[in-house]
């Protein structure tokens, strides 16, 4: 029987504004994270401030916006219109007060109703705002949302606008980096959707004049597309479109009122239904609609007024209406594709004969596969009845389905004992296993064929849910889990060779990292160390005088399930895989998995000698 509780007055609480932010994070900027995700929490902290600044670019006040991170201190000045003077204080502080709920002044806003900004505050350990207007200036300083410091109207000789200074605080965010990477795509972003603004980060320049034709460029080898990019704009939708010579998958890149919303929504469905129709009606055919969109790579943006989306990070739109007297999402948007896409085609009908020739090329690799395909389909479900390659989590699941989405995470991994230990040192709630059996085929240079035949591969392929495109992923992060030595690095390259060959959205998207394991245990009577490096063992050493044990992990089953969990919870370690901007996909694999160049050869002499030199220098020691 469940043991009774007293349920009184001293129960129910009031939580002030910073106080219910800092214990429900979740509920404002989705998961925390250290920075390795380009979804953490630090990077969504930034957004919501560069949001109020690109809003004011939007209103038609302020060109340039200028961002400096520097050892996790973020500055961000715009040079916009500037918070009125006397609001400073109340704008970043208090719930329910802001500029965005006055439609007239932000009528098709990025941010929600000024919330960001207060989140921002109440989750820094340092935070200062400072406005300038009408030659005169005012600021605040706090303290994970307290006031510490207020400046009131000061003369001043500065050009107007915003500036807001803040430290992400390590209490809510542990071991916390910006890469900066994330950042630079974020502000490509922004740039590609604000066409004429310029922002300067860390003293390099983001510009865009063409829009989303930029970010498809900036995305896409020349040589992979079909045909020139397709490039459509109307006075509150954008769409770019191409198709891909060696993709499988498609690809979309949507956005709604400059937001990312990088799980879609019903903007995003439009696009694609509006996408079949009028490639049916143009050619007269009814193609199938997965040839029709099969290696699209594609950008669409809409400007709704009030968008709702489904969380607070906004990555999916939930409106189905556009508001302002205009119609539904769905009909907008498919009146748009349907007169636009229609004239171009009538007016460049070379590049309306490549997409028909790529539409009957997918028909036929479709006919070719639909049997195999059946047959793999059906070895993938009854495997996943009858065998423990996958152990799945609960999170797609009742209420956790949406609320812990971001976390998601399917380690792979190879060998019994080490998918063991992942296994029982896991989060049951949002992290399964993939165990693979032995190392996986080279798919370098193969057909897709090659997935469903390849019984690893096919039920890879099932387990994430990507057989026709990752808008249904079950996982958010992929992490490839192996050891440590030649053999766990060729598992790795091998892996990562299958997602780029077929799945390389899943790394342009970033889903895809490498976990990183110690390789090294330092301890004494009192104290244990686990070091990734020989410079943190050399440093253990160091704190733990006199001589420690030291205990060198040589494979992932070494590490017992209670050391495990430390490694795959709040102390993971997780590098991201990301794509080199100077090299496409093709020089990428023909690199790291063609013939032996002298080049290849000479990275993996480099490579596999330090890891030789720093286990012979540990034995050397013993």
């Amino acid at each position: 029987m469940a043991q009774k509780s007293n349920y009184t007055e001293e129960n129910i609480r009031s939580l002030d504004w910073k106080e219910h932010i800092r214990m429900r994070p979740g509920m404002y900027i989705g998961k925390l994270g250290d920075g390795s995700s380009p979804d953490d929490g630090i990077y969504i902290l930034l957004k919501e401030v560069i949001d109020n600044s690109i809003d004011e670019f939007v209103m038609g006040a302020g060109k340039t916006i200028e961002i400096s991170i520097q050892a996790n201190k973020v500055i961000v000045r715009d040079f916009g219109r500037g918070i009125p003077l006397g609001k400073v204080v109340d704008v970043v502080s208090k719930m329910n007060t802001g500029g965005k709920y006055d439609s007239r002044a932000f009528k098709k806003s990025v941010g929600l109703n000024g919330v960001g900004t207060k989140a921002v505050n109440a989750l820094s350990n340092y935070f200062r705002v400072e406005s300038t207007r009408d030659g005169k200036s005012a600021s605040a300083e706090f303290e994970r949302g307290d006031l510490k410091e207020e400046e009131l109207l000061k003369e001043t000789s500065r050009r107007k606008g915003t500036k807001v200074t803040f430290i992400p605080d390590d209490v809510i965010f542990k071991k916390y980096k910006y890469r900066n990477e994330y950042v630079a795509r974020m502000l490509k972003y922004y740039v590609y959707l604000n066409p004429g603004l310029t922002i300067l980060f860390n003293g390099e320049k983001y510009y865009s004049e063409n829009g989303l034709k930029d970010l498809l460029h900036d995305n896409t080898i020349d040589s992979d597309m079909m045909y020139p990019i397709i490039h459509l704009k109307g006075n509150d939708i954008e769409v770019a479109l191409t198709h891909s010579r060696t993709q499988y998958s498609e690809e979309y890149h949507s956005f709604v009122n400059g937001q990312n919303t990088t799980q879609g929504g019903t903007h995003l469905a439009a696009f694609r239904e509006a996408l079949v129709k009028t490639i049916r009606e143009f050619y007269g055919k009814n193609y199938d609609a997965a040839d029709i969109r099969k290696s699209i790579i594609s950008a669409v943006a809409l400007k709704v007024m009030e968008p709702v989306f489904e969380s607070q990070t906004k990555t999916k739109l939930g409106s189905t209406e556009m508001g302002g007297g205009l119609p539904t999402v769905r009909t907008y948007v498919n009146d748009f594709v349907k007169t636009q896409l229609d004239n171009y085609l009538h007016k460049h009908p070379d590049t309306a004969e490549k997409i028909q020739k790529k539409i009957m090329q997918a028909e036929r690799e479709r006919k070719e596969l639909s049997g195999i395909r059946k047959l793999a389909r059906e070895r993938a479900k009854k495997a996943s009845l009858h065998n423990k390659k996958l152990r799945d989590c609960r999170a797609h699941l009742g209420d956790l389905k949406h609320a812990r989405r971001l976390e998601t995470t399917l380690f792979i991994t190879e060998g019994d004992s080490a998918s063991g230990s992942i296994t029982k040192s896991r989060d049951v709630n949002t992290q399964a296993v993939f165990s693979l059996r032995g190392k996986p085929l080279n798919s370098y240079g193969m057909s897709k064929k090659i997935v469903y035949e390849n019984e690893e591969f096919n039920l890879l392929q099932a387990a994430l849910n990507i057989e026709e495109s990752i808008e249904d992923l079950r996982y958010n992060n992929i992490v490839i889990a192996t050891d440590a030595d030649v053999d766990g690095m060729h598992i790795r390259l091998l892996l990562i060779t299958f997602f780029l060959q077929f799945f390389p959205e899943l790394i342009k998207e970033g889903h895809l990292y490498i976990l990183q394991t110690p390789l090294f245990r330092v301890r004494n009577k009192k104290e244990t160390i686990y070091c990734y490096s020989e410079e943190e063992r050399r440093e253990a050493i160091e704190k733990l005088k006199p001589k420690p044990e030291i205990t060198r992990f040589k494979g992932l089953g070494e590490i017992s399930p209670d050391e495990f969990k430390h490694f795959i919870s709040d102390d993971i370690r997780l590098d991201p895989v990301m794509l080199d901007k100077d090299m496409s996909i093709e020089e990428l694999l023909s690199f790291y998995m063609g013939k032996n160049t002298p080049d290849r050869q000479e990275f993996i002499i480099n490579n596999l000698k330090v890891e030789l030199d720093l286990v012979e220098e540990h034995d050397e020691n013993k």
